[in-house]
């Protein structure tokens, strides 16, 4: 693997995170970012959990439409067998969750089975196969790395408003913004934050 290669993976990698964070910058997942956001360890089990459904459904959902949908001419099906495989996904992560995690599966709660319908998850591994589609260099690998680095970018802005709504719990807040206005405000600020990061990728990466 060249250098060109890696500098191509860690663009996307930091892209992912920061400048095109499917919560923050492309507003997908936002059910469990203000239902699941109220803790900090909630928030990261949740986190860890889509991280690995993004990932391992990347891996099976590209090489499924590459491989067989489009030889055989279904590409219009992909939506309905990219949920098929989310939810079977999701459905190993709960069993093991409830199995080994008890705490956490029971912290989850419904968010957990949600999951299979979370846009973010169902976004990812539909927008790699359309960059895929307008960039020859985007294959297989390049979609592991970016499902990943969108994984982290979900954890990251899960991690950060849970703090935000931790302190948010001993602020003397007026009455008509408590309760969702306020956790409303709070997301939009984190999500502004995140702008200032587009020219820090670039600068990191020497474009």
């Amino acid at each position: 693997m060249n250098a060109e290669t890696i500098k191509s993976l860690v663009s996307i990698f930091l892209a992912a995170i920061l400048t095109e964070n499917y919560i923050l910058n492309k507003f997908l997942g936002i059910c469990p970012f203000l239902g699941v956001s109220k803790k900090l360890n909630t928030a990261v089990g949740m986190s860890v959990a889509v991280t690995a459904v993004m990932v391992i459904s990347t891996a099976v959902t590209w090489p499924i439409y590459t491989y067989i949908l489009t030889p055989a001419g279904l590409t219009y099906l992909q939506t309905i067998v990219f949920i098929l495989i989310i939810a079977a996904l999701v459905q190993l992560i709960e069993i093991i969750l409830r199995k080994f995690i008890p705490s956490l599966y029971n912290a989850l709660g419904i968010y957990l089975p949600l999951i299979t319908t979370n846009c973010a998850v169902l976004g990812v591994t539909m927008l790699v196969i359309e960059k895929g589609a307008a960039d020859p260099t985007f294959g297989y690998v390049q979609a592991l790395v970016n499902a990943f680095g969108s994984g982290i970018g979900f954890l990251v802005a899960m991690v950060l408003f849970a703090g935000v709504r931790e302190r948010l719990e001993f602020c003397d807040i007026p009455k008509s913004l408590r309760g969702l206005p306020i956790t409303l405000v709070a997301a939009s600020l984190v999500a502004v934050s995140f702008l200032g990061f587009s020219g820090l990728v670039d600068g990191l990466l020497g474009a």
